[in-house]
């Protein structure tokens, strides 16, 4: 079984399940967002954020494949570029942090450790970039998949809760002691990547 991570483009967001594709909760305003409802094209409204968000700032998102099929993605950036991250009760998100704004597995992948591995591919990619941590709604009544992550995946892969709250904490990794990124980052994925037994299954994101 092979696995591999890449940034997403304009190229391969079709690889994206179509309901995320056409996502555009974090991307817009909520007036905005539903005015791109309403229009019946929101997915254009998505390939102009990932396509300005590329420009101005680079990669913000990765898709993991699994013997060539699309099995997972997260999508990750400053909270500048995320006019939806405002409304959160925990809002705002800390200035030296990017953030984790949605990941998603599809189920038939699950418990495989891919969960694990897009987030040490996002900590990877930051780090090189200088940025210092990551920050992320959780949600803590989560039940099925929608557009904010469950608290109890960012938990089971490092982050740590910053401000509390009944139903949307914000969490946060720190780039800096997360396995000693900056000296054993490489290690860590080629040990995830390679040829190891599976880490313990994690609940679809």
């Amino acid at each position: 079984m092979s696995r591999r991570l890449v940034n997403i483009t304009l190229d391969n967001l079709g690889d994206l399940p179509r309901r995320c594709g056409r996502c555009v909760f974090w991307e817009l305003d909520p007036v905005n967002a539903e005015r791109a409802l309403d229009s019946g094209d929101p997915r254009l409204e998505k390939e102009a954020w990932i396509s300005g968000t590329l420009l101005e700032w680079g990669s913000c998102g990765k898709i993991a494949y699994v013997d060539g099929a699309p099995a997972g993605f997260v999508i990750y950036s400053p909270p500048l570029y995320t006019p939806r991250s405002v409304a959160f009760p925990t809002s705002p998100v800390s200035a030296d942090a990017v953030l984790l704004m949605t990941a998603h597995i599809i189920p038939e992948f699950s418990g495989g450790g891919l969960g694990r591995m897009l987030i040490q591919g996002v900590a990877k990619d930051l780090t090189r970039r200088g940025v210092k941590a990551i920050e992320a709604f959780g949600d803590l009544k989560w039940e099925e998949p929608s557009c904010v992550v469950p608290a109890e995946y960012l938990l089971s892969v490092g982050f740590k809760t910053v401000r509390p709250h009944l139903r949307f904490p914000r969490l946060r990794l720190e780039l800096k002691t997360a396995v000693s990124w900056r000296e054993d980052v490489e290690v860590a994925l080629e040990r995830l990547l390679g040829s190891m037994s599976p880490e313990r299954a994690l609940r679809p994101v």
